[in-house]
């Protein structure tokens, strides 16, 4: 209404009273209805009930929101605490716990879906499904029933689900082995299926519609953790597992997800009995039925889709890690090696023509290749060449691999798929793949895509044959001729440079620089804002000399000349690097080294101990030494380091390793110290012999972001000290005299008996006098600076 037209007074009431006489608009009247304009069967968006995407089940309540807040906070709050942290008191101290995690489960009973939809609830569902015991969970599993296939393809349902799958592996685990929690007295919940049942339901309500939620980017990653829980044994426990080539194999969650989840903090079972990582993982039991269920999907999806679908899933990031699961399950079953298998498709037909005719050799396929080179189906064609019949793998080999290997061994994602086919060489194919590799080794140690180079190594040395050929292929690549150049072989291969190129780096590498360790160099360049350094020791040249070291003598003797040709000084700066510190301990580690090189590696740091301790990494590689050592050995060693007794106890990481020497019982009673040294050796390989047989062997630092390990010799200070009286001069002098105070190396009781053994009553004699003596100057008066006042003879 314009400005000028308005006026003054009360609004009139009469027409506000005929608004509230109107009927409601939802009651049906057919004298007002009005026919609309056009055809009959067009309807108004207004009269639809659409469902909401985002919230199919309805949104949750800002007040229930609020609180499961204030659930999440409590929850994080204990996690972060130290885990097995017990209370003084008789008081349990989850009895708390308990009654506050009872009333959030009585919260969250009937809204279960609704929660698992929010954004941010669906986050707090996954944080408590690790603190549910066997009992609730069964009833969350079972609420969510009947609706997985709409959870699964929600963006935030489908976390928890994946969540839910992951934890329920330790309580079906427990049913498997007759373990169930007691009856629940509610009528209601009598009748609760079992976890294992509530399971296998969910698996036949996914079943139908298995190939549309195959493509689906969030019920994708429900079937990887499905498929995970159903074959543990196939596709392994851990769900962030990698292959031998360090690239991420079978993870239940996206990269972008598994950030966002790593971001929530730890998360764990906020009760001390009921821990989640408490079950092992090895000994978790599996119910037959499992592995049914499994095959049941391989068998859907030969059904449901044909050959030119199931290879276009091969080159889809959504669908073509689970593809990459039904092979590697369908191979270990038994199922791969027949006609118009998922194998046989994705390999467009070769099972088939390897039955007809064995001796065939097939024309080379443009999608194959194609595989060969994508990023995406790279993975795929490594489980298809790793789990190929050995005679579908000859034809793999013959004619996609054979002649192409200097170039495919140095492309940037097909040298992935020749690493793992290398892993299934006859003695005649690793050869033909020497000659091959001979011309091309030198571009791929610049391209730094050596996973090649070690696969080949690896080979090698499990068949015994071509390992002379295989060294020489990495002199050659890095040329160093037969010599002296040959000194020079593990600073080029360690930086994966050659020769030429090493010389080159040293001459112009900044003289800052130079001689200081890794964590100092990498504050540099900071500071100065310049490359990095060429002379930076490389991963994958560390992760190459690892496996040459494992091969046996003569073929590692070129690696330990070159370690023995280096001066003390690089030696010390190569052991202070995270990366290069690697090789060093393959050295002590390798069963192929031989013990008088072991033995000549550790007399090299004869006299210089002192300078290697004094660093985080370094202190580490000189424990793994004095490990080794034998007691002949251990007392060179330890002597060499009476002079540098103060230097070791100032320094931050050498006080550690000054603490395994007991250079103060070497210096009173070297018998005594050989005893305690033999004792010691002989409790650590104790000790060590079962942990040895229960871990099954494994390469180290095959991880190009091998995680570098803390000093293992720091302790943790104890929650609580007893308390002790000060120290005087007296008590001091006493220990030093009579070695009262027995340092931890002993070992307790052995030392004991060794004491007892070596000490005679003389001794014990002697040492009754001088306490005797001792006691009597601490009684003796003190005056008002508390020094003792001698009495005056006259």
């Amino acid at each position: 209404m314009p400005r000028e037209n308005r006026k003054r007074g009360k609004k009139h009431k009469k027409k506000v009273e005929e608004a509230e006489v109107q009927e409601p608009d939802h009651i049906f009247q057919e004298d007002k209805f009005e026919p609309q304009a056009g055809p009959s069967w067009i309807v108004s968006a207004s009269n639809t009930t659409a469902i909401d995407q985002e919230a199919p089940f309805g949104y949750v309540d800002a007040e229930v929101k609020a609180y499961f807040r204030t659930v999440d906070l409590q929850i994080r709050e204990w996690q972060d605490e130290r885990s097995g942290a017990a209370e003084d008191g008789d008081v349990d101290p989850n009895e708390d716990r308990r009654l506050f995690f009872v009333a959030a489960l009585t919260e969250m009973s009937g809204k279960e879906k609704q929660l698992a939809t929010d954004p941010d609830c669906s986050t707090i569902l996954e944080r408590m499904a690790y603190s549910m015991d066997d009992f609730v969970r069964r009833v969350f599993v079972d609420r969510l029933s009947g609706s997985f296939e709409q959870l699964a393809k929600h963006r935030f349902a489908s976390h928890v689900i994946q969540t839910l799958l992951t934890v329920a592996s330790d309580t079906i685990s427990r049913e498997t082995r007759g373990i169930f929690p007691p009856p629940s007295e509610s009528p209601e919940e009598s009748d609760l299926r079992t976890l294992t049942q509530l399971v296998l339901d969910a698996c036949e309500e996914l079943l139908p519609a298995f190939s549309s939620l195959l493509m689906d980017p969030f019920g994708s990653h429900v079937f990887r953790a499905l498929l995970m829980l159903l074959a543990p044994d196939i596709f392994g426990s851990d769900h962030d597992s990698s292959n031998t080539m360090g690239r991420p194999s079978f993870a239940v969650r996206s990269k972008k997800s598994a950030a966002y989840k790593a971001r929530q903090g730890t998360m764990k079972s906020v009760f001390i009995e009921g821990q989640a990582s408490s079950e092992s993982k090895s000994s978790a039991a599996t119910p037959p039925e499992f592995g049914k269920t499994a095959l049941k999907y391989v068998v859907a999806l030969r059904d449901q889709l044909d050959a030119n679908e199931v290879r276009a899933l091969a080159a889809n990031k959504v669908a073509s890690p689970v593809l990459q699961m039904l092979l590697e399950l369908e191979a270990r079953e038994g199922m791969a090696d027949i006609s118009d298998s998922l194998m046989d498709r994705v390999l467009v037909g070769l099972i088939t023509l390897s039955h007809d005719d064995p001796s065939a050799v097939p024309e080379a396929s443009d999608y194959l290749s194609t595989l060969l080179r994508d990023p995406t189906a790279s993975h795929l064609l490594e489980t298809l060449v790793h789990r190929s019949p050995e005679k579908v793998f000859n034809m793999l080999w013959v004619t996609y691999f054979q002649g192409k290997l200097p170039k495919l061994a140095a492309h940037p994602v097909a040298n992935f798929v020749v690493a793992k086919a290398f892993e299934r060489l006859n003695a005649e194919q690793l050869d033909d793949a020497c000659q091959e590799l001979e011309g091309v080794s030198g571009k791929i140690i610049k391209s730094s895509r050596t996973g090649v180079l070690r696969a080949l190594v690896d080979r090698a040395a499990t068949l015994q044959t071509q390992m002379e050929a295989v060294v020489e292929v990495i002199c050659s690549g890095l040329e160093l001729s037969a010599g002296e150049d040959r000194s020079l072989f593990v600073p080029c291969a360690l930086r994966l440079k050659t020769l030429p190129d090493y010389k080159v780096a040293l001459s112009s590498r900044d003289p800052e620089v130079k001689g200081k360790t890794e964590d100092e160099s990498h504050k540099k360049r900071r500071k100065t804002d310049v490359d990095e350094d060429p002379l930076e020791p490389k991963t994958q040249g560390a992760v190459l000399l690892q496996s040459l070291l494992r091969l046996p003598a003569p073929h590692s003797q070129v690696v330990l000349n070159s370690i023995q040709s280096l001066s003390v000084e690089d030696l010390i700066a190569m052991a202070t690097m995270s990366r290069s510190s690697r090789v060093l301990d393959a050295i002590l580690d390798s069963p192929t080294v031989p013990i008088k090189a072991k033995r000549n590696f550790v007399l090299t740091f004869m006299g210089h101990f002192h300078v290697l301790v004094d660093d985080r990494i370094g202190s580490r590689v000189g424990d793994r030494c004095w490990a080794y050592a034998d007691p002949y050995l251990k007392e060179k060693v330890a002597r060499s380091l009476i002079p540098h007794e103060h230097t070791l106890a100032g320094s931050f990481y050498g006080k550690f390793f000054a603490r395994n020497l007991s250079l103060h019982v070497l210096q009173r009673d070297p018998e005594r110290w050989k005893n305690m040294q033999a004792a010691a050796k002989s409790a650590a390989n104790v000790f060590s012999a079962p942990a040895q047989q229960s871990q099954t062997p494994s390469v180290p630092a095959t991880s190009a972001n091998a995680p570098v390990p803390a000093p293992d010799t720091v302790e943790k200070p104890s929650k609580k000290k007893r308390k002790t009286r000060p120290e005087d001069e007296i008590d001091a002098l006493f220990d030093a005299t009579v070695g009262k105070k027995v340092k931890k190396g002993e070992l307790g009781e052995a030392a004991m008996l060794t004491k007892q053994a070596t000490t005679g009553k003389e001794d014990i004699a002697a040492d009754k006098n001088l306490k005797d003596v001792l006691g009597a100057i601490r009684s003796a008066p003190k005056d008002d600076k508390g020094h003792r006042k001698k009495k005056r003879t006259h």
